[in-house]
C-alpha cells in the first residue's frame, strides 16, 4: 500500500477486526506508550472495533506529559532573565509548573517563542547575539537526534550563546519499569517513530526475558488493527517476540546516522518522570565535551520544594492503571483550555484525546 487512504480503507478494517476476533479467544490487556498510537486509537474508535476480552491501555508515551514540573520552574526562573530568550515546541508551553506555565510568564513579558526545530532556535541564537537562547529539549529518541545535531552545530560554528536544556528521555527503561513494577500487561504496541531512530532490537528484552508480546506499529487505522491482530497471534500461540508491522518506516537497526549524532552529545542518567519517579538510566544528558552549551550547567538554577495537584491522578494513568475517566477533575476542572496535570496539555496526552473523542466509545 502506498497512500494514506489505503491504510483508512473500511474493508481492510472490517477484515482485520474480524480476523482479532476469530482469533482471539484470552483475556489480553495491551499497552501502546506513544502519544501519537494513543490520539489515533481514540480518534478512529479502534476500542469499538475489538471484543470485550481485549483491553487497551495508554502508558507513558507522551513526553510532554512526563516532563517533570521541576523542569518548568526551572526554565520559569530562567525565563525572568531579561537577557535570555526561551525557545519552545508549542505543546510545552501550556504544561502546567508549581505556580505558573510558560504561557502566563509569556503574557508577563518573558521572552518566550514557540519553534518547530533546534535548528530554528540556532537561526535565533544567531540572530541575537547579545541574547541567551534556551532551546528546551523534550521528547523521546525521535527528537533527540536534531536536537544533538544543533549543538554539534552551535559547537562547530561557535555559536557560544545557544544552550539546550535538556529533558530529552529513552523508552525501553520505563517499558521495563512498569513491568518491574507489577502493572499486568501482556504485549506492547511499540512507538514508531521512536523505532525509526533506534530499530526494533530494543525491545529484545521485554519479549525475550519478559514474555511480552511486541509489535512496532503504525499510526493508521489499518496499521494498528493489524498489529493488534499480530500481537493476539503471539499471546494466543504462547511465543512472544518482537515483530514490525510499520515495515515502510522501520528497520531491526534503526536509523545509524541518527543513533551516532545522538549518542555523540548524550549520555544516559538517572532521571525523572512526572507521575512516575525516578527511573534508572531513563534520561540523556549532554556529555561533558558540549557542556558549554548545556543550559542546565550555565544557569544552575535552585528551587524550592516542588508539590504536585494531589487531586490530580496524571501518574496512575501514564502507568496504566487508571483512566482518565477514574480523574475526578477530568472534563470538570481540567479540561484542555484550562488543564490541571500535563497529561490534558498535549494532543498526545490520554486525557486529551479521551476528552476530544469521549463520544467515540466503545
Amino acid at each position: 500500500m502506498k497512500y494514506i487512504t489505503e491504510y483508512r480503507d473500511k474493508e481492510k478494517v472490517k477484515i482485520l477486526a474480524e480476523k482479532i476476533k476469530l482469533n482471539s479467544s484470552k483475556e489480553i490487556t495491551l499497552m501502546e506508550v506513544c502519544g501519537g498510537h494513543t490520539m489515533s486509537i481514540h480518534k478512529f474508535g479502534i476500542p469499538s472495533l475489538l471484543p470485550e476480552n481485549i483491553k487497551l491501555i495508554s502508558g507513558p508515551g507522551c513526553p510532554v506529559c512526563v516532563t517533570e514540573q521541576s523542569y518548568i520552574d526551572k526554565v520559569i526562573e530562567i525565563a525572568k532573565n531579561k537577557d535570555v530568550i526561551i525557545t519552545t515546541f508549542g505543546d510545552l508551553i501550556r504544561v502546567p509548573g508549581t505556580k505558573s506555565s510558560l504561557e502566563k510568564e509569556k503574557s508577563l513579558g518573558a521572552d518566550i517563542r514557540i519553534v518547530y526545530s533546534a535548528m530554528e532556535a540556532i537561526k535565533i541564537a544567531t540572530q541575537n547575539k547579545n541574547k541567551k537562547i534556551i532551546f528546551l529539549g523534550i521528547g523521546f529518541e525521535t527528537t533527540a537526534p536534531a536536537t544533538a545535531a544543533s549543538i554539534i552545530e552551535a559547537y562547530n560554528e561557535r555559536i557560544d550563546n545557544y544552550y539546550v536544556f535538556s529533558a530529552h528521555k529513552i523508552m525501553p527503561p520505563v517499558m521495563v519499569a512498569l513491568i518491574d513494577e507489577g502493572v499486568k500487561i501482556n504485549g506492547y504496541l511499540c512507538p514508531g517513530h521512536v523505532s525509526t531512530i533506534t530499530g526494533s532490537a530494543i525491545y529484545n528484552d521485554l519479549a525475550y526475558k519478559y514474555k511480552l508480546a511486541v509489535v512496532v506499529s503504525g499510526f493508521e487505522p489499518v496499521d494498528i488493527l493489524q498489529s493488534i491482530y499480530m500481537l493476539v497471534k503471539q499471546i494466543e500461540n504462547s511465543n512472544p517476540k518482537v515483530e514490525i508491522q510499520y515495515s515502510r518506516a522501520v528497520k531491526p537497526e534503526g536509523n545509524i546516522k541518527a543513533l551516532k549524532i545522538m549518542n555523540e552529545v548524550f549520555e544516559t542518567r538517572d532521571d525523572y518522570w512526572r507521575g512516575l519517579g525516578i527511573i534508572k538510566q531513563s534520561g540523556l544528558a549532554i556529555k561533558e565535551k558540549y557542556s558549554e552549551h548545556d543550559a542546565e550547567k550555565k544557569f544552575n538554577i535552585k528551587i524550592g520544594s516542588v508539590t504536585e495537584n494531589c487531586a490530580c491522578i496524571c501518574g496512575a494513568i501514564l502507568k496504566g492503571i487508571k483512566n482518565p475517566s477514574d480523574c475526578k477533575l477530568f472534563s470538570k476542572a481540567c479540561t484542555p483550555e484550562n488543564p490541571v496535570g500535563a497529561c490534558m496539555v498535549s494532543h498526545e496526552g490520554a486525557c486529551n484525546a479521551w476528552y476530544r473523542f469521549k463520544n467515540i466509545t466503545k
